[in-house]
């Protein structure tokens, strides 16, 4: 049920990139503003937190002519970085309380079958999710339905907004598993999928990743 722990470093993801990205069309460079956003995204995420490059990177951004709503969305997007944290630990946490209960599960009480049907239902979106990251909706509504309702309440929040494109959102998601820092596997996989769908091509793909892999090691914030 759990993500492997092996080791697993930038240039792992960029061997599993050109896989996926085996008979991609190439597609257009990265625009302007694509780009710089990326660049706010690998310096301002959790992982990094470099604040005098995520300073230059939004005085750029607003030189470009994007506003603070779409600096803004960026920001939340790559802020949901810390539901990883319940992506592995939830599911742990599911797998040793199952074991030592004998392995039973239960069915879901009518309550949290509500929630799953409200949240999940058949939306191909999270379950796209739960292939990348099985069983971790089930551990997270069992454990806390309270955490299960404001995951999708906060995860939702840029993507109601709308001020950046999908495809960009989807990009510097990307961008924030792929750091040197954070090189998260099933995110990676899902956010660099979701963005060929919705018509990103190999080219800017690869820049993302450039720009990911060129980011600076966390430094600590004083």
């Amino acid at each position: 049920m759990n993500s492997m722990t092996v080791e697993f470093d930038i240039q792992d993801l960029r061997v599993l990139a050109e896989e996926i990205l085996d008979g991609v069309d190439e597609g257009p460079a990265l625009d302007q503003q694509t780009r710089v956003l990326t660049h706010i995204a690998v310096c301002s995420v959790a992982t990094t937190m470099d604040v005098a490059g995520t300073g230059r990177y939004i005085e750029e951004a607003l030189d470009l002519g994007l506003d603070a709503a779409q600096i803004q969305e960026a920001l939340t997007v790559v802020s949901g970085l810390g539901v990883h944290t319940l992506f592995e630990s939830s599911r742990q946490l599911s797998s040793a309380v199952r074991r030592r209960s004998g392995g039973e599960v239960e069915p879901l009480d009518e309550t949290r079958q509500a929630l799953w049907d409200r949240h999940i239902g058949t939306d191909p979106y999270w379950q796209r999710m739960e292939d990348e990251l099985p069983g971790f909706f089930d551990a997270l509504l069992r454990m806390s339905p309270e955490t299960f309702v404001a995951f999708f309440d906060y995860c939702a929040v840029p993507w109601k907004n709308r001020a950046l494109r999908a495809v960009t959102k989807e990009l510097i998601s990307l961008a924030a598993d792929s750091t040197p820092t954070h090189r998260y596997k099933p995110g990676f996989v899902l956010h660099l999928k979701n963005a060929l769908d919705l018509g990103a091509g190999a080219r800017s793909i690869r820049e993302v990743l450039d720009i990911a892999a060129a980011a600076p090691e966390h430094r600590g914030v004083g």
